[in-house]
């Protein structure tokens, strides 16, 4: 797949995603992109990343049901980075909050736990 603009995945293969929730414009993560994550992620409407830790692609919600379905990809102004604007199903983070963006430095919780990651992981 051939993209408009000119993606630059860099020396590891990969472009950063910020991805943010349409409804509240809250940041809710951020993670790496492959070239096929973000083929796949445009061919099927889901957002798609690669982990570093685990080594493979992999679809946001496949496994715990907190699904981002895309409303729109863009690009930064250098084409290293991409903002996915999803619509967040459940909660974008593993610990259960809405966004994985949920406590400040001082360690205070200011986002929503919007599930138990006890039972869903």
């Amino acid at each position: 797949m051939d993209f408009e603009v000119d993606l630059d995945f860099g020396d590891d293969g990969l472009v950063t995603v910020v991805a943010q929730d349409v409804e509240t414009e809250e940041v809710v993560m951020l993670a790496h992109a492959t070239r096929e994550a973000v083929e796949k992620t445009v061919e099927t409407g889901r957002a798609h990343y690669y982990s570093r830790s685990r080594e493979e692609l992999w679809e946001k919600g496949a496994t715990s049901g907190h699904t981002q379905e895309i409303e729109e990809v863009r690009v930064d102004c250098d084409g290293d980075a991409l903002l996915y604007r999803v619509h967040q199903s459940g909660g974008a983070c593993h610990t259960g909050y809405h966004s994985c963006f949920h406590r400040t430095l001082d360690g205070e919780v200011v986002g929503e736990q919007v599930f138990d990651p006890d039972d869903v992981y």
